[in-house]
């Protein structure tokens, strides 16, 4: 007995070693975790039970039959963050530089199988050379049952990649299929062809971090939300983020203990408005205002800043915030904030996340560019989320709500449930002197001036839509949070149900 014990202490410890000491220091000489190592910062101490450690490749083309490795580069297993059930894969680029075979896939969908059983968060840590060459089609047949686990998984449990190092090629579809994407700036990157190719086929000369890295992906193409400075921020904000979501759509929401009353007053927001209404402020301020102890994980903060996307807590219940932000293109609506604030409102809606709605938008934003685009698909991409979602919807409009954009900021026409407006708001079709130049067109500049003037105090002001019953009241803004919190309590057992369909066909 004891000789059995003995080797199987010494089979532990070789799948441990991975790809063996000089490999796991060549991994730490660049800065990187290895792949246990990254899953103990990641889940609570003691917690992982790991799956599948013994598995080895069945290739044997190209001599692969003569280095096998157990665990085949990717380590797989269970455990809690702060208590609660999460699932986790973690790619170890030690072993074949963490690229994906056949089995390696089969490891993956094992414990995505599981999740989707049990109802428990899926969380990819990715770092990955892509395909293993060597066994050819196996490889890619691997990918697409990870893919295609990844789409049934959509919805149903959340879905988190953390990419740690090389994601290309195939190997990119999945983490895009995925809720969230979080990336390591200098050590991570994500391309569906790499820079040589790019150079051959094109004649572009581009790095690897200026095509694909954190930073590129986070402020300009929108396809990750976060970018972390090292391994250990991006997996401690994993486990920040896995706090604020349910574990899959049939749980309620996570509860946090709170000692902030959820009827403070915060009077610093009757002054939040400046007087000039082109003048423009943080939105930042009245969110964490607003919030538990002003706790907000904000998502894409460097991507289409013209709009915020995040999480926050209500009486230490999740909710999930999307504002407009003045700082930024004065708030206007356009492609790429239509997008971000689409995609973030079905993620709330698919997981039973209230949406709070702050509202200070003067339109979409003109321009070819933007027409020629597809501004209309895309903005309307907009309008289908919040127009389909059936979570509670609160939304307090603080200034402007011009056009076609106050409808789609989840306005009463859109089954808002509550839809608040402060003294300072603005609900016309557009603003002032553009709307009398072209009802007066032709008049002089005094009369254009007068009637000018006319049409703010007609219409300037919340009370024409509160009179139609378009906004249910109109709020002083320091009392903001006690409404909230007061609107959430109201609608925790809203129910609501959307017409039997198959599935919806949002303008993609």
């Amino acid at each position: 007995m004891q000789a059995i014990l003995e080797e199987l202490a010494a089979r532990r410890e070789k799948a441990h070693l991975g790809g063996g000491t000089k490999r796991i220091e060549a991994q730490h000489a660049k800065g990187k975790l290895t792949a246990r190592e990254r899953i103990d910062v990641l889940l609570d101490p003691g917690s992982f039970e790991e799956y599948d450690m013994y598995v080895e490749h069945n290739c044997v083309d190209f001599g692969m039959q003569d280095t096998v490795i157990p665990g085949d580069g990717v380590v797989t297993g269970s455990g809690t963050v702060n208590g609660r059930l999460v699932f986790v894969f973690s790619q170890d680029f030690t072993v074949f530089g963490g690229s994906l075979s056949e089995r390696h896939a089969q490891k993956i969908c094992k414990i995505m199988d599981m999740a989707m059983k049990v109802g428990a968060p899926v969380i990819g840590l990715n770092d990955s050379g892509g395909a293993r060459i060597q066994e050819g089609v196996a490889s890619l047949g691997g990918y697409a049952e990870v893919f295609q686990r990844n789409v049934l998984a959509s919805g149903v449990v959340p879905q988190l990649s953390v990419i740690m190092g090389p994601c290309a090629g195939g190997a990119v579809y999945s983490p895009a299929m995925t809720d969230f994407i979080f990336m390591v700036k200098d050590s991570s990157y994500m391309f569906v062809t790499g820079p040589d190719v790019v150079k051959t086929v094109t004649n572009e000369v581009v790095t690897q971090e200026e095509l694909g890295g954190a930073v590129t992906h986070t402020a300009k193409s929108g396809v990750a939300d976060v970018a972390f400075d090292n391994d250990i921020e991006a997996l401690l904000a994993a486990r920040d983020l896995i706090d604020y979501l349910p574990l899959s759509n049939r749980e309620a929401l996570p509860e946090r203990p709170t000692a902030d009353p959820w009827d403070r007053i915060e009077n610093s927001l009757d002054t939040l408005i400046p007087a000039n209404p082109n003048m423009p402020y943080d939105m930042h301020e009245l969110i964490r205002k607003t919030l538990d102890e002003g706790e907000f994980f904000e998502i894409q903060p460097t991507h289409a800043g013209n709009i915020i996307t995040g999480f926050g807590r209500i009486e230490g219940r999740t909710v999930g915030v999307v504002a407009n932000q003045p700082m930024v293109l004065a708030g206007c609506l356009d492609i790429n904030s239509s997008k971000k604030a689409a995609r973030f409102v079905r993620f709330c809606d698919c997981f039973d996340i209230p949406i709070i709605t702050f509202v200070d938008v003067p339109g979409f934003l003109p321009g070819v560019a933007q027409e020629h685009s597809g501004i209309i698909k895309h903005g309307a991409k907009l309008l289908f989320a919040y127009a389909e979602a059936t979570v509670p919807k609160i939304t307090v409009i603080t200034r402007k709500a011009y056009g076609g954009a106050y409808d789609v900021m989840a306005s009463k026409h859109l089954r808002g449930d509550l839809n608040y407006a402060w003294p300072t708001a603005e609900i016309a079709v557009m603003g002032a002197k553009g709307a009398v130049e072209i009802i007066f067109r032709g008049r002089t500049p005094e009369e254009i001036a007068e009637r000018t003037k006319e049409y703010e105090a007609r219409f300037a002001n919340p009370f024409v839509a509160a009179s139609k019953g378009f906004i249910d009241e109109v709020i002083m803004p320091h009392s903001t949070r006690r409404r909230i919190a007061l609107g959430l309590r109201k609608l925790r057992n809203k129910a609501l149900e959307n017409p039997w369909k198959k599935h919806d066909n949002i303008p993609l």
